[in-house]
């Protein structure tokens, strides 16, 4: 008898062992998620969109303020900001993974009351790839699931680019990611993509991905078009010397609403529709404007 509850110990043992998985996230920290996560918090809006396009949004538990996508999210407690999470509010939802921003505070101590924290912060294709990929394997989706996501993603960026006419690429463009001003340079996502679409970014890829820039950079480099929110867009023209820019002067500026920038500024599972708003900008404002002319 003592024999077979010992061999039936080892076996659930090794069973437990056999779920378990040794995750490195951008923290170089490896994290061991003994079973499939079933109550996850996630407090970045890309990460958040990358649990559902992996099909868990159910095992959802809370999010951050700003992850408003899908709908089905509406309805799930709010736990503080990406940057400054309510680490009592997560606490008390009892996860069993949260999820959240490498450059967020309170991973630590999260850990330190024992919960299993994996951060990661996507800022080109390659990371995005790479993060669906381990976002997968820590919520035990097979691998297959999250290749067929990231195929569709690059697919429809591709479509895009096909979609720009010749006389559309070429466009020297400033893309505006949030006030100060900081912009996308080439080597972030958003300039990937831009690149991509044929477009070419007046931030060089030396800035690093999301550069704070003082404003006269902008006038000294005179982009062809202006990729902003409606946000920033609202007091843009205040700007010393931005009012007699080619872009401004001639209406070469595309203002996204709030959920289109939503879109824009995620590394995640929507980088596709963020392609075909890009590639609409760039055709819309080269059809009569053609580059280089006032």
């Amino acid at each position: 008898m003592l024999r077979r509850i010992m061999v039936l110990s080892a076996l659930l043992l090794t069973s437990s062992l056999a779920q378990a998985v040794v995750l490195r996230d951008d923290r170089q920290i490896e994290v061991t998620i003994a079973k499939p996560p079933q109550r996850i918090v996630s407090l970045l809006p890309s990460l958040t969109e990358t649990v559902c396009a992996l099909g868990q949004c159910q095992k959802l538990v809370g999010v951050d303020r700003y992850s408003n996508w899908p709908e089905s999210l509406a309805k799930l407690p709010r736990m503080g900001g990406g940057i400054d999470p309510n680490i009592e509010s997560v606490v008390a939802a009892k996860p069993d993974l949260v999820l959240m921003a490498t450059s967020a505070r309170g991973a630590e101590r999260l850990q330190a009351l024992g919960l299993n924290v994996l951060t990661f912060e996507p800022r080109s294709h390659a990371d995005v790839q790479r993060v669906m990929h381990l976002v997968a394997q820590a919520l035990d989706v097979p691998v297959q699931e999250s290749d067929r996501v990231w195929r569709h993603i690059d697919a429809a960026v591709n479509a895009a680019a096909q979609s720009i006419p010749a006389q559309a690429k070429g466009q020297r463009v400033y893309f505006e990611v949030s006030r100060a001003p900081y912009g996308a340079s080439e080597s972030s996502f958003i300039g990937e993509t831009l690149q991509r679409l044929g477009a070419r970014n007046i931030l060089p890829a030396s800035l690093g991905p999301f550069p704070k820039i003082n404003p006269e950079y902008v006038v000294r480099a005179q982009p062809d078009i202006i990729m902003v929110g409606d946000s920033n867009y609202a007091d843009m023209s205040t700007r010393p010397g931005w009012q007699n820019m080619r872009a401004m002067r001639t209406q070469r500026v595309c203002h996204f609403k709030s959920e289109e920038s939503d879109v824009l500024v995620r590394a995640g599972p929507r980088m596709a529709e963020a392609a075909r708003l890009m590639a609409k900008c760039l055709i819309d404002k080269a059809v009569d404007q053609p580059k280089g002319k006032p």
